[in-house]
């Protein structure tokens, strides 16, 4: 005689032959910033980073339920180390262009900002264009956007070099050079400072995408397709629950998305 077992017993029974599903592991990413481009990433007296980029890297990660670290790296290596796998991704202000999306990939832009000359206040500034400034000195930071176009467009300048940005603005302060070009966001947080009360912003923005791009976004290699649906999905996340709209706020009295 064949016994018949109530079906929820069979159903506990079968369940416990089932194999046990290993919960699902946490993404975990380390993220390259600059930590020299006030206001987007700095390093605090603490020796910690905080900024623009690095507070949408935190929204983003928390948006994906990803543990993420957040890494300075120096700007002239960020793309090399991600690339050489150092890190899955970079959040520090890089501009869209063509050429560099020839060696790694794009999400959405994440902001835009055009970029502009900064000048000494007092400083004639009715025309800025190659012909005038010849022979003026230029301040830009090396291995950007910005110093391809002054070496493409303003060859009769003399163009001079600087590690970051902060050190070409404390010679622009001095009158050792004549103008810093860079961009505009980040212009405007520095003419805000103390130290920026010497100088302004000259008229007129460049906004050349083949030099200036179209936008800011986070920046991953090429074959990493699938994390790059997570960050745009993550992207499209906090502008749409407003989180977006509260770190815009925190360093900008205007919308920069």
């Amino acid at each position: 005689m064949v016994r018949a077992y109530p079906w929820f017993i069979l159903a506990f029974v079968s369940a416990l032959l089932l194999p046990f599903a290993a919960p699902a592991e946490q993404l975990k990413l380390r993220i390259a910033s600059e930590g020299a481009n006030p206001p987007f990433s700095t390093i605090n007296s603490g020796g910690k980073l905080e900024g623009f980029d690095i507070d949408i890297a935190n929204a983003l990660c928390a948006k994906m339920g990803a543990e993420c670290e957040i890494v300075a790296q120096d700007w002239e290596g960020i793309i090399p180390a991600l690339l050489a796998h150092k890190y899955d991704a970079i959040a520090a202000s890089v501009n869209v262009t063509a050429d560099r999306a020839k060696v790694v990939a794009f999400t959405k832009p994440y902001y835009h900002s055009p970029s502009v000359f900064v000048v000494r206040k007092g400083t004639d500034i009715k025309d800025l264009s190659p012909k005038v400034l010849a022979g003026k000195t230029v301040g830009v930071q090396s291995s950007t956007n910005h110093s391809a176009f002054l070496d493409d467009k303003y060859s009769h300048s003399i163009v001079r070099l600087y590690n970051t940005v902060a050190d070409a603005y404390r010679d622009l302060a001095a009158s050792r050079i004549d103008y810093v070009l860079y961009d505009k966001l980040a212009a405007y947080d520095w003419l805000n400072t103390p130290d920026g009360a010497c100088c302004e912003m000259a008229p007129g923005e460049l906004s050349d995408s083949a030099y200036f791009g179209s936008g800011i976004a986070i920046a991953l290699r090429k074959d990493d397709a699938g994390l790059m649906k997570r960050f745009n999905s993550a992207i499209d996340g906090i502008v749409a629950d407003g989180t977006y709209a509260k770190i815009n706020a925190k360093y900008f009295p205007f919308p920069i998305f």
